[in-house]
């Protein structure tokens, strides 16, 4: 059955109440029953293929005992849960953030990323994603648990059926001092790895080509089987999720334009080669 509604607010909302129930170990035919309902109901709920309303989210959390800033987040995703974009922000928000795209990283047929900067997310090494929180303003339990988040997100890159992942990359990210020179020198190395796979293209756009839109900032365009595409566009405290046709179309005219501007993948693997000290 397709989603009633495949926007992200309303995915977020799907999940989230899956995740509260699972992490309580509350079995979906018990909170079916309580809340008086069918179980096959509540399943289309937690799929995204019927969206309940503010009342039955008020009915599921209390029956969870969600309270608190949680409880209110996820109530204001049920009240958004139709509209067509949805902003993620304040640092409060970066786990409903979190939520939205582990969704649409594991339902994704293909994922197109930019990033000007810095080596995606999909792409790091264990070393570079801990000198990237060693920098950050978070305890070293967060940073403990964002890592392995992170490592676990890669893995929709291998397995039986890979996400076709194409990562349009700044050249320079490759000339950042992330960690040192060895960290550097073993990421490099891991993208010409990576960038051998089938079904993973690398490009690296160079620098000095003179202005481009893709100068404004970093993004990913999510594309689904039987869904309309989602942009990503993520700020520091803040990740906007587009679903409308011409957000993401013009997204996408600008990832064409960075692709018509990168190198082939030939020439990046001879570009990172020559890159890895």
């Amino acid at each position: 059955m397709k989603p009633t509604s495949s926007g992200p607010a309303a995915r977020t909302l799907a999940a989230s109440l899956r995740e509260e129930r699972e992490a309580r170990g509350v079995g979906l035919r018990v909170l079916a029953d309580k809340l008086g309902i069918l179980p096959q109901t509540l399943s289309l709920w937690e799929k995204g293929q019927r969206l309940p309303s503010v009342e039955d989210v008020s009915a599921i959390l209390a029956l969870l005992r969600v309270t608190g800033e949680k409880r209110d987040r996820i109530r204001t995703l049920a009240r958004h849960a139709r509209e067509p974009n949805w902003l993620a922000s304040s640092s409060s928000d970066i786990p409903f953030a979190l939520t939205t795209i582990l969704n649409l990283e594991s339902t994704a047929k293909a994922i197109t990323a930019w990033a000007p900067l810095l080596v995606p997310g999909l792409l790091q090494t264990p070393d570079y994603i801990r000198s990237i929180m060693d920098s950050s303003p978070v305890s070293v339990e967060q940073a403990d648990k964002r890592l392995q988040v992170r490592l676990d997100r890669q893995r929709i890159l291998g397995g039986r059926e890979p996400v076709r992942y194409t990562a349009l990359i700044g050249e320079r990210a490759l000339h950042e001092n992330f960690g040192g020179p060895g960290i550097m020198s073993d990421q490099i190395d891991h993208l010409l790895d990576m960038s051998e796979r089938t079904t993973i293209s690398v490009r690296i756009v160079p620098t000095g080509i003179g202005y481009h839109p893709g100068l404004i900032g970093p993004f990913e365009i999510y594309d689904f089987d039987q869904a309309p595409s989602i942009t990503a566009v993520e700020h520091v405290h803040s990740t906007a999720f587009l679903h409308e046709h011409d957000q993401t179309a013009g997204h996408r005219r600008v990832a064409k334009l960075l692709s018509g501007l990168a190198l082939s993948e030939e020439a990046t693997r001879a570009l990172l080669r020559e890159a890895a000290p």
